[in-house]
């Protein structure tokens, strides 16, 4: 292990307290390299050529610069400190060399445009930060510059933000309004060019984070009118013309829609013509409602046969508040009927308000519910499959009932042609991993050949996604087949994975057969996904 040892001259505590020096003992082999490296590159608007580099980076100590002009490297500069180098006229490949206090290094490539041409076809962008109050983000891109600054337009913030040329630079004002910016952009000219416009800067009153998730449950447990979570109710209109000032739009929070209600004084949400629900077999409404102004909501389920009833309902300022409004709550009320369910209403208490709302469905606590372990036995509950890569996924009767398999119902995965090599097969599950009743999986496995490797893996559908919308905590174990059209029982020691952590409620199940690039029409059969220590 590689260790520096510093000597530290405690001057100040010396006379403060009376003690002389620390010795420290650093690891250096755990010290991660610099990371999230960027450079800043100005230029003198003097025809000289002469270009300013700011770098940055987490974690660095020191950076030097390569010119691209083919002329030597910088000399090591400390974090805050730039370098200055003069080109010729042309367009460099420039690199930013950072490096940490273990000596690791990270790198970043910057092109930088030294043009004696004023910039040309200058265009602005000009955002509102969804998330913050205030914010605006501004990006400017023009022919022939290298960067360009921002005047904010604030009282007393006269300086400039400077940024690279198509990159973003972002300001938080202190009180929303109307503001006056002006974009400067630069080249290597004398000759700048200009944009000014005016921009407001908003209060976010919206919710900056989404919904609360929403469980597993099995498709008769549930009636959905608005979730993601859940199949739908084809065409229902949430804005049909009753002739309220209510007004409507459906709003975007990085992907994830919800319904915005603005100036409400009541709306409603209708079924499609002719549709009606019945919900007597339903035990709650369920609905998420997000606020910045309105205290109380009323909610109106409406019968074709029987008119309405209302229940209502305390709202949270700011965040979002969940509601289960048993259904009886309704049916309670002079003899209500909820077997004809066609509209429903929702009432402002306090009109003019705005909300915002997910997750409108009826549901029903579940007889029998899927987690491990998973037999695929029961006839109550749908074991809904979902092939991804194009690959087939499905329960079947087993076709292979000898050997250790009799069970009568198992998961079937077929390879199609185009299919990827990874394509596989995921179950949501309505009961979360414990892994407190084993850290072991063991899984039946048919397959059609000896040495396939088979992966399990594990996710948190409600952890953040990746930039394929995967979710970014999840686990997988890879084990091989040793036995080729027979059935056989094979087990996954999660500890192997390194991020397996057996306190995180695991929600969803994927099996990986690995088809490889040859293995189109390959079938493979899974059955008793259970645990164990």
């Amino acid at each position: 292990m590689k260790k520096i040892h510093f000597i530290i001259n405690l001057f100040v505590l010396a006379v403060l307290i009376g003690c002389a020096n620390d010795d420290l003992d650093i690891d250096l082999d755990g010290i991660a390299a610099p990371a999230n490296i960027s450079v800043l590159t100005t230029v003198t608007q003097d025809n000289t050529g002469k270009v300013t580099f700011l770098p940055k980076g987490e974690g660095a100590t020191q950076f030097k610069i390569s010119f691209g002009d083919g002329t030597p490297d910088s000399d090591y500069i400390g974090v805050g400190s730039t370098v200055s180098h003069v080109y010729k006229e042309g367009v460099y490949k420039s690199k930013i060399i950072a490096s940490g206090l273990s000596g690791k290094t990270a790198e970043i490539e910057k092109e930088v445009v030294v043009s004696f041409r004023a910039p040309e076809n200058l265009q602005v962008v000009v955002t509102n930060d969804k998330l913050v109050s205030n914010k605006i983000t501004v990006t400017a891109t023009a022919d022939f510059a290298l960067f360009y600054d921002v005047y904010f337009g604030e009282a007393g913030h006269p300086d400039p933000v400077s940024a690279n040329n198509g990159e973003p630079v972002s300001y938080t004002y202190q009180a929303a309004g109307v503001y006056t910016i002006k974009v400067v952009s630069k080249s290597a000219a004398i000759k700048t060019t200009e944009h000014t416009e005016e921009i407001t800067a908003k209060l976010v009153l919206n919710p900056t984070t989404s919904a609360p998730a929403q469980p597993s449950r099995q498709a008769g447990d549930v009636i959905s009118i608005f979730s993601s979570k859940y199949t739908d109710i084809a065409g229902t209109n949430f804005y049909p013309n009753w002739g309220q000032s209510t007004g409507f739009a459906e709003f975007d929070l990085d992907g994830d829609k919800m319904l915005n209600y603005t100036n409400l004084n009541y709306q409603g949400i209708a079924l499609a013509d002719n549709v009606t629900i019945d919900v007597s077999g339903m035990e709650y409404l369920h609905m998420d409602i997000w606020t910045a102004d309105l205290d109380k909501l009323a909610i109106f389920p409406i019968s074709k046969s029987n008119g309405e009833r209302k229940v209502v309902k305390d709202l949270t300022a700011n965040q979002w508040t969940s509601i289960d409004i048993p259904i009886s709550d309704f049916t309670s009320q002079s003899g209500f009927t909820v077997a004809d369910i066609f509209q429903l209403k929702l009432d402002a208490v306090t009109a003019g308000k705005s909300v915002y709302i997910d997750n409108i469905y009826f549901y029903k606590t579940a007889a029998e519910t899927i987690g491990l372990p998973i037999d695929f036995e029961s006839a109550a509950l749908t074991y809904a499959w979902g092939g991804f890569g194009n690959v087939d996924a499905s329960v079947v009767t087993n076709p292979n009932k000898t050997g250790l398999n009799v069970s009568n119902k198992v998961v079937k995965i077929d390879k199609k042609n185009g299919a990827e090599t990874w394509g596989g097969a995921s179950l949501n599950l309505e009961n979360p991993f414990d892994g407190t009743k084993g850290t072991k999986v063991k899984v039946a496995v048919w397959s059609p050949k000896v040495g396939a490797p088979i992966l399990y893996k594990m996710e948190l559908s409600t952890s953040p996604k990746d930039g394929n919308g995967n979710p970014t905590v999840n686990f997988e174990v890879q084990v091989l087949t040793t036995v080729a059209n027979a059935w056989e029982v094979l087990t996954f020691d999660l500890t192997s994975a390194a991020s397996f952590n057996s306190s995180i409620k695991y929600d969803r199940v994927i099996l990986f057969p690995d088809f490889g690039k040859n293995g189109l029409g390959e079938t493979y059969y899974f059955d008793d996904i259970k645990q164990s220590n």
